[in-house]
């Protein structure tokens, strides 16, 4: 099967980017389609395929500001064309989802989220604090005619599957589509436990985004008298430093290894905005770690409460710093956590996740 894989634009190795690396390995001769490659950013694996760009590509300054170039991303995505594929397989959470593909030809969307920034979560993005009053005007018409752009183009994909429940209900809220859910994949075989002791700190791994609540995990940490270390990069950072109490550290972007070591010698792993499902605190969990993480979103899919760390009520600093007090001076039990993280593996999605593809096109043969 002549199988086309498409991807919002690759530019770091994130949870989107982990599971079309497993795709990548199932399906070998497949070519990528995406808005924007920035090469060596993500994992050889995914830069050995035939990559596909659009004219976004060739923009000015593409590779910091690829962002900026948001208004144009549905003519890039409509521009691809798939007429040498017998299937077509997306990883969306922006437009990847929106191809349009010819007829009989296969289309399996497997949706990160609908584009969270274009529906529920504007003001995260675009709050007053964050835009001037004209600028943020502007971009409400803007994001007011995405989101029409991405309710008109639900239809296009054949199937939708989803990352987490909590999405599958935002796919149907959204694109009045039904969604069967197959979990992100962990590298349960890379992400394991050692005998290193707890080393006092908080960590997170994370982009530097609104929705992440970068700011809510620093004060927290702070109350709670527990130094905080961050890894990740993003267009909040430098405000983010500015505010950051003592004690926080910004390690920026690092390499698996170095992730790999940090988990093992956290004493909690921090998530503190509304996650669509969340690979850090599985990723945590596979190391022995336990996760203090909002009790709303994926976070109720992948940590059990009192087992593998705490779900905290409210987004405050007053609930997240007492969790992560409770959770450091509690007994959690290492194997238990390990256990549950396995059962999130990536055998298991790439089985999963080849299996829906094979059905669609089997199903799109016989209608």
């Amino acid at each position: 099967m002549r199988v086309a894989l498409v991807h919002d634009w690759l530019t770091g190795m994130r949870g989107g980017e982990k599971a079309l690396e497993v795709i990548c390995e199932r399906f070998p001769e497949a070519e990528l389609f995406t808005l924007v490659h920035i090469p060596g950013s993500v994992s050889p694996t995914i830069e050995r395929r035939p990559i596909h760009t659009s004219f976004i590509q060739r923009m000015p300054l593409v590779a910091r500001y690829y962002r900026h170039y948001l208004p144009l991303f549905p003519a890039a995505i409509e521009q691809f064309r798939f007429d040498r594929f017998d299937a077509v397989l997306s990883v969306s959470h922006c437009c990847a989802k929106s191809v349009i593909t010819p007829v009989g030809v296969p289309h399996l969307c497997y949706c990160l989220t609908p584009m969270r920034y274009a529906w529920d979560q504007f003001d995260a993005y675009f709050g007053p604090e964050r835009l001037g009053r004209a600028s943020r005007a502007t971009m409400r018409r803007i994001m007011n005619r995405m989101a029409r752009w991405d309710r008109d183009t639900a239809n296009r994909a054949s199937r939708y599957v989803a990352i987490s429940h909590y999405v599958a209900g935002r796919i149907d809220r959204y694109y009045n589509r039904p969604a069967e859910v197959i979990y992100p994949p962990v590298d349960t075989g890379f992400f394991t436990p050692d005998e290193t002791r707890a080393g006092g700190f908080a960590f997170m791994v994370s982009a530097l985004v609104p929705y992440k609540r970068i700011d809510l995990a620093m004060h927290a940490c702070a109350k709670a008298g527990v130094p905080l270390t961050i890894v990740g990069d993003g267009p909040e950072r430098e405000s983010l430093q500015r505010q950051a109490p003592a004690g926080t550290t910004f390690l920026g972007r690092r390499s698996n290894d170095d992730i790999l070591a940090l988990y093992r010698t956290a004493s909690v792993v921090l998530l503190p905005g509304e996650e669509d499902f969340g690979i850090v605190p599985l990723e945590a969990q596979a190391c022995g770690r336990p996760v203090v993480a909002l009790g709303k979103g994926g976070a109720v899919e992948t940590v059990i409460d009192g087992v593998t760390g705490r779900l905290v009520d409210e987004p405050s600093v007053d609930a997240f710093a007492a969790a992560i007090t409770d959770t450091l001076t509690a007994s959690f039990d290492r194997r238990a956590i390990r256990a549950h993280a396995e059962r999130f593996g990536r055998e298991r999605f790439g089985d999963e996740i080849e299996t829906a593809l094979r059905a669609t096109a089997a199903a799109s043969h016989r209608s």
